[in-house]
């Protein structure tokens, strides 16, 4: 797999490099700020175009949201383009930006991840593969602001613990494991979840977990706008 890094401490930028090169990966470009991704993507050859780009949040020069912005660009530009996103804290706003521009091929992390490499590998071999991963952290903060909602509340503790797996970008397999269940129990908890959110369960996993998410986000923000007015 072809990776770009976008890191501006020489220590995770390196250590990255390392890591994803011991993974039988190969960097194609591993930059310290995103001036320079742009123009390093628009005449990329085909060997060396990416098939999965790691930015941090925080970029030079002004370490505030360069990163986002870049994948944000990324995103609209190259659709196509799996693209991971890598954040010292829980930055919520950014995360809810992130997930509403596609359903697919996109990442959200903190970056202690990193730590435990077959998890961090794993993470970036589904993102890549077109899944959808966003850390557990920044599930439970999107879930919990929103509690306030109608439609949140008519779920129960365990449908929302199931909800923030999926949105982990769990299997149903791995969602039975890590509650102990029954994955016939699991799909029924699901089924629940989205006909109580409103939302059609169409099978296409990761794609309904991102719909979820953006849909509360929706409600969260019309209800914050209805306040302000």
């Amino acid at each position: 797999m072809r990776v770009l890094i976008c890191e501006d401490s020489v220590l995770l930028r390196e250590g990255l490099v390392r890591l994803l090169a011991h993974s039988g990966h190969q960097v194609v470009a591993d930059l310290p700020e995103a001036s320079g991704l742009m123009d390093f993507l628009e005449t990329a050859s085909a060997e060396e175009f990416p098939q999965i780009c790691i930015l941090d949040v925080r970029l030079p020069p002004t370490y505030t949201d360069e990163g986002i912005r870049a994948a944000l660009e990324l995103r609209k530009k190259y659709p196509d383009l799996p693209v991971l996103v890598l954040s010292q804290y829980v930055e919520e706003r950014y995360a809810s930006e992130l997930i509403s521009t596609q359903s697919s091929a996109i990442g959200y992390l903190l970056k202690d991840r990193v730590a435990d490499v077959s998890e961090f590998i794993a993470s970036l071999e589904q993102i890549a593969g077109g899944g959808t991963i966003l850390d557990q952290e920044v599930v439970a903060q999107l879930l919990t602001r929103r509690n306030h909602d109608d439609r949140m509340q008519n779920l129960t503790d365990r449908e929302r613990t199931v909800l923030a797996a999926l949105a982990e970008g769990k299997s149903n397999q791995a969602i039975a494991a890590l509650l102990f269940l029954s994955e016939a129990s699991v799909e029924k908890y699901i089924t629940s979840i989205f006909q109580k959110l409103g939302l059609e369960a169409d099978g296409t996993g990761n794609r309904r977990v991102l719909a979820a998410l953006a849909h509360i986000e929706t409600l969260g923000t019309n209800r914050t706008d209805r306040t302000g007015s």
